[in-house]
């Protein structure tokens, strides 16, 4: 996927913030780690360009929210929430890279409202892929894609990745051995490569 795709769709999402809240006051951007803080980062350059103003923006590390935090390791990885702004009454646009379950989107919120009280809380998320499993919603999607639970999304982007693109990827089911009764190994099988503009190669 070219770059120039993923910053129409970051270029739309700004213009949709910017006209949903009638201009930037009281504006402000918290990307969730990892990646989400870097399309933040790109979203407020995008911003300042078309305002002629800089938005406060922040990171933060959710994995203390998680509610899956006793599953996941029994020494995670911290990497640190970055809030250096007064959030009061502010409109916080909370930025992910791919919403999904919902779940991180609510540890976020609530990390959030740990800082203070904002005005309104909004998400923007480049990728909507749905299967949702709490009550939220996307105000800002560059694009929503239809998928299965048996497919994963990824996202890369050049901050951390070294090159923007978005992959859905399928696993095979993990299939009973007749003759052993053992389960085989699933295999990891490339389906498709989706460009934010719409136009897909089937792989």
């Amino acid at each position: 996927m070219k770059e120039s795709d993923i910053r129409r769709a970051l270029r739309r999402i700004v213009h949709e913030i910017i006209e949903a809240n009638k201009g930037i006051r009281n504006l402000a951007l918290v990307g969730i780690k990892r990646r989400g803080d870097f399309i933040a980062q790109r979203i407020a350059d995008i911003i300042k360009k078309t305002e002629g103003k800089k938005i406060p923006i922040g990171a933060l590390d959710i994995t203390l929210y998680r509610d899956d935090l006793q599953l996941v390791s029994e020494a995670p990885i911290i990497e640190g929430t970055e809030i250096n702004f007064d959030i009061n009454n502010k409109i916080i646009v909370l930025v992910d890279d791919v919403l999904y379950t919902g779940r991180t989107i609510r540890a976020a919120i609530e990390e959030i409202l740990d800082f203070g009280r904002p005005k309104k809380i909004q998400l923007a998320v480049l990728i909507d892929r749905g299967h949702r499993e709490l009550p939220i919603q996307a105000d800002f999607a560059g694009r929503k894609v239809p998928t299965s639970k048996k497919e994963i999304v990824d996202v890369f982007i050049k901050e951390t990745d070294g090159a923007d693109s978005v992959v859905i990827h399928s696993y095979r089911k993990k299939q009973k051995d007749t003759k052993s009764g053992q389960g085989k190994t699933p295999r990891k099988t490339k389906v498709k490569q989706l460009f934010i503009t719409g136009e897909k190669n089937n792989a």
